[in-house]
């Protein structure tokens, strides 16, 4: 029985109990209702979703839209790169990320050449712990198949961490297809799931060389050495490979609308397969790398920006579930003293664009009010089904009773342009300058505490935990 059948149907029979805070006169919104309830939160956790709720603390929606803290199930904080680290911290990206209504993030444990993969998690781990202002978990990535990394897979899924990363391309961290499948059969055998990040290595090298070779060197030829073809081949071949070894596999940053279709067919084919986008996907195109001055540098990412069509595609494959999740791939790096590192040659430019903040009000702003989304798909997208992929629900992107009282009071009617001086992300350029937002979170609350109120932070004193995670199904 739904949430909202059955509290028209026991409402009067609710006993009115204190709680330590009630949220009073809000409209629900989760991923398959929108109904109106007070929630009632006692010790961190939701105890009762019903109408006339009584607390220690009460606190009026007043017109809001209240739905479960976000889950942004990839991020990248103090990422270390060749030159340089990405500029968000775990404590500025995780205050960024409740500002912007997000509860929950998932980052990654990048191991060194052969280093210990529970060793390199402990140091992650504890990085994020002494910093961390909202609640985490961790994917572990594999750069390797070599027996004595394999053999610790089975402890990584027991730590909490059932899903491993894997890149096919990228010096250092890129797989082969026979190490690939080594990987995916012991993170199998240890009932995980696969990531991939898919671009066809040897297309890259290739297209890279040949824009050198034309004497393009500016972050112009950034997407001309990251083709859509790249992408599209090791989306289609990662599935099939994927297949073979039985294996659950989530695609990372989807850009392309050949990509999406990839996924769509593998699924329907009865492949357990998920998808992923991100905003910059949704909303940006590769016009930006025609901006002078270096500019364009702001937006390299990879893959980079595509056309408009991919956006239009992208946003149907969305609205249709053939892509399930939206997740940031927040790395930020400053225009100034980072991104210039590549100056004179868009090689070396690091790759990343910010936005823990934005999601949220983004996907309402250009999902839910130009129509592409209903609120239950915004709510599906961005809070429920990251959660549920991940190992993370029903504790998290959800609102019933018994799951964390993690939950963002959204004002529908709240505008306001993004400017990079307002935003927490702690970079010197926000990629969504200017845009008007139409919809913003104007209180998170973590485990029933208020962490952030209208854009600023204001849980200090309250730290984030890490979050085990377990696969179902």
């Amino acid at each position: 029985m739904s949430i909202k059948k059955r509290i028209s149907r026991d409402d009067a029979f609710q006993p009115r109990m204190d709680f330590d805070l009630v949220i009073r006169n809000a409209t629900l919104v989760t991923c398959s209702e929108t109904f109106p309830a007070d929630i009632g939160v006692r010790a961190g956790k939701i105890a009762a979703i019903a109408q006339g709720l009584a607390g220690d603390q009460v606190v009026d929606a007043n017109g809001c839209y209240v739905l479960p803290g976000a889950v942004d199930p990839h991020v990248h904080l103090e990422m270390p790169t060749a030159e340089t680290t990405s500029s968000d911290t775990w404590a500025t990206g995780t205050r960024a990320a409740a500002c912007g209504g997000t509860t929950t993030v998932i980052d990654f444990v990048e191991p060194e050449s052969d280093e210990n993969l529970l060793k390199a998690y402990e140091k992650r781990r504890t990085q994020a712990e002494n910093q961390a202002q909202i609640d985490f978990g961790l994917h572990m990535t594999l750069t390797n198949a070599k027996p004595q990394t394999l053999a610790h897979v089975p402890e990584v899924v027991a730590a909490g961490m059932p899903s491993f990363k894997m890149y096919t391309t990228y010096e250092g961290l890129k797989l082969d297809d026979k190490a690939y499948l080594k990987c995916c059969q012991a993170i199998r055998d240890a009932k995980g799931m696969a990531l991939a990040h898919c671009e066809n290595d040897a297309v890259v090298g290739a297209a890279t060389a040949e824009t050198v070779k034309r004497g393009i060197t500016g972050p112009e030829g950034h997407p001309l050495a990251r083709p859509a073809i790249a992408e599209v081949e090791s989306i289609t071949r990662i599935l099939k490979l994927s297949r073979f070894a039985r294996i659950p596999i989530y695609i990372v940053h989807i850009s392309t609308v050949r990509g999406a279709e990839a996924l769509k067919k593998a699924r329907r084919n009865g492949l357990s397969a998920y998808g992923e986008t991100c905003p910059q996907y949704l909303l940006l195109t590769d016009e930006k790398y025609s901006r002078p001055n270096f500019e364009a540098a702001k937006f390299v990412c990879s893959p980079p920006l595509r056309k408009s069509r991919d956006n239009f595609a992208l946003w149907k494959a969305l609205a249709r579930g053939d892509l399930q999740t939206v997740g940031t791939d927040h790395c930020p790096f400053n225009f100034k003293g980072q991104k210039e590192i590549g100056r004179d040659d868009f090689t070396k430019i690091p790759g990343g664009l910010p936005g823990i903040q934005s999601r949220l009000a983004l996907l309402y702003s250009f999902g839910v009010r130009k129509g592409h989304l209903s609120l239950n798909r915004w709510v599906e997208a961005c809070c429920t089904a990251p959660a549920k992929i991940f190992g993370l629900y029903p504790q998290k992107g959800a609102l019933i009773p018994g799951a964390d009282a993690d939950f963002v009071l959204f004002d529908p009617h709240k505008e306001i342009p993004i400017r990079q001086d307002w935003l927490s992300e702690n970079v010197d350029y926000t990629p969504y300058e200017g845009i008007k937002l139409q919809g913003m979170p104007v209180k998170t609350y973590l485990r029933g505490q208020l962490v952030a109120e209208h854009g600023e932070y204001v849980g200090e004193g309250i730290a984030g935990q890490f979050i085990k995670r377990e696969m179902h199904g």
